[in-house]
Order: C-alpha cells, then structure tokens, then sequence
C-alpha cells in the first residue's frame, strides 16, 4: 500500500482525489486539515482515511505532520484559490500559498525523506494571453493578472528551484478550471447553478446575478482533474511543468446558457458590477498535448454532465436562507 498525503483534503479537488484513491484501493491516505475546516465534502468517507491537523503557514506543525506521516506521495493541493479573494486579502493569499509550500518543502528535506510531490499549479499564471498565443502550451509567458496568479507563479517556480537545488521529487501540473459536485458557490459556473437551485426551491427570486461573460475557459470536470493529478506522479518526469486541459474554450455566457436551459423556470438575467474584477483574463485554452503523451490521460465526462451533476448536487443542498 502505497502512503499517500493529500494537503487540502477538505477542499473540493481534494475531497474528489481521495474518491478516486478510495476506488483504487491500494493507498493509505493521509489527509491534512485544520481545527477550523469545512467537513461537508469528506463526511462520507472520514472513516476510512487517517487525519491530521496541521496549519502549513506554520513551519513546526508541518514538521511535526510530514515527521508523523512520512508519505510516499504528496498532492499538495491547500490554497487560498478564489481569485477575487486574493485583491481583498492579498497578504494572506501570497503568505498561505507560498510559505505552506516552502514549509512543505523544508520539512522532507530535513526529516531527510524524498517523497514524489504533485504541485497543484494554475492556468491562472498565464494571465493576459494573446489570441495568437492559442492553444496555451507550458512555454508561453506567464503574465498573472491578479494576486493569486502571482502566488501560483511562486508555487510553480519555488518547485522548480527545489527541484534544481535539492533534487525534491516533483511534478507540476498547471490545471485549467476545473467543476463538478462540491465546487464552491464562489466559483463562476457554481454560482450560476445555486442561484437556480435557489431560485427552483423559492428560496430567492426569479433573477440570477451575473459578472462578466464574454471570458473564455477551458474547463475540465474534477473527476478527470484528479486522475490526472495521479497520473502526474505515476508517470510525470521530476521537474516538469505540464498543463492539464480539454482543450476547449467555453464562454461564460455559453456556461450560463447550458445551465438555465436545465431547469422549466423562466428566469431573468441581471448584471452585478459587484462580480466584476479589477482585471480579467479574457481567455484560457490549454494545450495538454505534453502531458496527454506523458501518460495517455484524456477527458471523459463531457462537459454538459459536469454542469448537470452541478446543479443537481446544489438541488440537493440545505436551501439557502436569502431573503428578498
């Protein structure tokens, strides 16, 4: 049996990942959280993995964990991931992202163990890509356009010196957006199906808010997203960078559309000048030909189930209590 140690375990990649793991069943999983996590996404399968509390900004308790654990496998997957957070709170955004990872890598250079360590990277690192630059391959600029792309940049090139000066055993991967169950209501496409699960249930009214819809993303259902992670440290190259993408581009206003064809409500679309950002990456289409030849990955779920299997988990949620 493999020991494998998911940072993030709480969250919505990683709740997804330990399913995929719990399948194969031929990893002992480790997984991460802290005193004031989240539990909803891993109530179903909390039994059957070993937790542990740790706090990554805090170098000792990361020791103390990586001392206690000694995994094989590490998918470092704990972020502060919402973009738009990042302009509220930028110090905590750059302090969490970047110090949990280096305090990651300190403490199994220290202890002296040299696990095989998966680095959720980000598209978001791209920021202003230019039409000619389409499909992104791992080679283009990376010009991050907001905080949290900054700190992803850092993640991604920490790794690499890592790797370089220490020879730490790790894989960068740089996923598209990816959605599906458990994904975030502050996430575009997940906000988009709660407001209508909201509005089916009569817990608002009929009119869905909105922010910009002319970007374009390349979005990937999680479930494949976590197969990839696994394939990245099964068949990776230490020291690459590889995107991980379908390799097409959806608009937001497409997204939108999909979503409010499900349900048999007429419902009114209305700008929100609150969800507009101070700067928007106008599109992201990945190029995950480098990975796909790595290790025979490809996308199975269409992404219309994605957004169907959204919504129904948001059906199936505690009604939200929005008064209006």
């Amino acid at each position: 049996m493999r020991r494998v140690l998911v940072t993030g375990v709480t969250g919505f990649a990683g709740s997804h990942l330990v399913d995929y793991m719990l399948e194969r069943g031929d990893v002992e999983i480790w997984g991460i959280q802290r005193w004031r996590s989240r539990t909803e996404n891993i109530e179903h399968f909390k039994e059957r993995i070993r937790l542990v509390e740790c706090d990554l900004r805090d170098a000792e308790s990361t020791r103390d964990t990586i001392e206690k654990t000694r995994p094989e496998w590490i998918f470092h997957l704990a972020a502060q991931s919402f973009v738009p957070t990042s302009w509220k709170a930028p110090t905590e955004s750059l302090t969490t992202n970047i110090l949990g990872q280096l305090h990651l890598f300190e403490a199994c250079r220290r202890i002296g163990i040299s696990p095989r360590i998966q680095i959720a990277c980000s598209s978001e690192e791209y920021g202003m890509v230019h039409e000619d630059e389409l499909p992104i391959k791992e080679t283009n600029p990376l010009r991050p356009l907001s905080p949290y792309a900054v700190s992803k940049v850092a993640q991604d090139l920490l790794a690499y010196q890592y790797f370089m000066s220490y020879g730490t055993d790790v894989v960068r991967t740089r996923g598209f957006n990816h959605e599906g169950p458990r994904r975030g209501p502050v996430f575009v496409a997940s906000d988009f199906a709660k407001q209508i699960a909201d509005i089916e249930r009569g817990a608002r009214e009929p009119v869905i808010h909105v922010g910009n819809l002319e970007s374009r993303r390349d979005f990937t259902d999680v479930r494949d997203m976590v197969r990839a992670y696994w394939l990245a440290l099964e068949k990776g190259v230490a020291g690459e960078v590889y995107n991980i993408a379908s390799g097409t581009a959806w608009r937001i206003q497409d997204v939108l559309d999909l979503l409010l064809g499900m349900p048999k409500l007429k419902i009114e679309v209305r700008p929100d000048p609150a969800r507009l950002r101070p700067s928007d990456v106008p599109v992201l289409l990945g190029d995950a030909s480098r990975f796909q030849a790595a290790t025979g990955w490809h996308t199975t779920i269409p992404f219309e189930r994605t957004l169907a299997d959204m919504l129904d988990y948001w059906r199936r949620a505690e009604p939200a209590r929005v008064p209006f």
